[in-house]
């Protein structure tokens, strides 16, 4: 399934073109079904204003689970690298988009990644684009956080490994309890992070505004 290539071009006056690639087929098979729910809930889906509506679904929906088409631990080979260093290596506040599996409602925080490493580095923009290829699935909190960490380690086999996931789940904000001001968090560890001192280093690191 091909998705969407953002490039740059000469075709706009900023020099910059946006190119989408969508899967034709995919897109006009999910327009269908999309039309008959808008029906479905009492909606007019021969109205102008929702004409479109069902392809921009199946498009968003496309690009929102883009995920399963990238291979998260490739991302990591891909900026791999032999490097004497065994300190933490932290990449705290990355943002991140996900769809809830149970309601296909989305949730939404920010991930705090670090690795002690053993020998070997990634690209610091890799851990951000692994956390990308597993939030852009239909996930739970849960679930995300350990293959965040499962795949750190089984590509850069560091001495250890620590994922912290904050997040807003609007299945609790929209629907449900209602509850607008929760916040989930979960937390996966390996290694040396499965040792206090090291762990509360990471907690406290993440905790502090260092910027």
């Amino acid at each position: 399934m091909e998705i969407i290539n953002n490039g740059y071009g000469n075709d706009s006056g900023d020099g910059y073109a946006k190119i989408d690639r969508w899967n034709d087929k995919t897109i006009k098979e999910m327009a269908f079904h999309y039309k008959k729910i808008l029906d479905l809930i009492g909606e007019d889906s021969s109205r102008e204003g929702l004409l479109e509506t069902p392809v921009r679904v199946a498009k968003a929906i496309q690009f929102l689970t883009q995920g399963y088409n990238t291979e998260p631990h490739e991302i990591i080979k891909s900026a791999k690298f032999k490097e004497d260093y065994q300190q933490m290596v932290l990449v705290k506040d990355i943002e991140l988009h996900s769809l809830c599996e149970h309601h296909m409602i989305p949730f939404f925080g920010r991930a705090h990644i670090a690795y002690i490493p053993n020998g070997y580095i990634t690209g610091l923009s890799k851990i951000a684009r692994v956390v990308d290829a597993y939030a852009r699935r239909l996930q739970v909190q849960e679930r995300l956080t350990v293959q965040i960490r499962d795949c750190i380690q089984e590509t850069l086999n560091p001495i250890g490994v620590a994922v912290v996931i904050e997040a807003q789940h609007m299945c609790m904000i929209m629907r449900g309890v209602q509850k607008l001001n929760s916040v989930t968090t979960t937390s996966a560890f390996t290694g040396e992070f499965l040792k206090e001192p090291t762990r509360q280093e990471f907690i406290h690191i993440i905790s502090s505004k260092l910027h």
